[in-house]
């Protein structure tokens, strides 16, 4: 071989060789094919990854949110090279929410909150809730890792929810005093 270099374009690498009985020189090309990955949505459809749309997701979940359009960039290139490592060019769509909620739920919890009511398609409150106590459930957990021992650490008040939960009453508002 006596020369290889990438293309302008960047897409393919040429080759130029020499033939070692007759001297002549020859350039060859050769160009990376990529199976593209392929999206399986709920109904059985598949259709390509788009990162177009990937991206358009979490900007609307990261909307007024303190999260930079770098770090939203960053996140969808991980994911986009997280799922070309794998050996098999399919991904349900369910697993890639999941895949995405978790890279959420570490950048911003409220975007994450966001995403999921859209991904898990919340019909009501109840709904809502139950990914929020979840949420709330693994901080507290993760933060009693490096909390000191039960017996020295004062009780801590059980968390109060959110949304009252149907059927119980709140309590009477009391009256503002002049």
């Amino acid at each position: 071989m006596v020369d290889s270099r990438e293309s302008r374009e960047g897409d393919s690498i040429r080759r130029r060789r020499e033939c070692l009985s007759c001297s002549r020189r020859f350039t060859s090309y050769e160009r990376v094919e990529e199976v593209p990955l392929v999206i399986i949505k709920k109904d059985g459809r598949r259709e390509p990854f788009d990162r177009q749309k990937l991206m358009k997701g979490l900007l609307l979940a990261c909307q007024k949110r303190p999260v930079s359009l770098a770090r939203i960039e960053e996140l969808v290139q991980d994911l986009h090279a997280r799922l070309m490592e794998r050996p098999d060019r399919e991904i349900r769509s369910r697993e890639l929410g999941e895949l995405i909620m978790d890279e959420l739920k570490g950048l911003d919890q409220v975007a994450y909150v966001r995403f999921a009511s859209v991904y898990r398609d919340f019909k009501d409150l109840p709904d809502f809730v139950k990914a929020l106590e979840g949420l709330m459930h693994k901080e507290a957990t993760t933060a009693r890792v490096g909390a000191p021992p039960p017996a020295l650490a004062p009780p801590k008040p059980l968390p109060q929810a959110l949304f009252p939960v149907e059927g119980l009453e709140a309590p009477p508002l009391k009256g503002r005093r002049k």
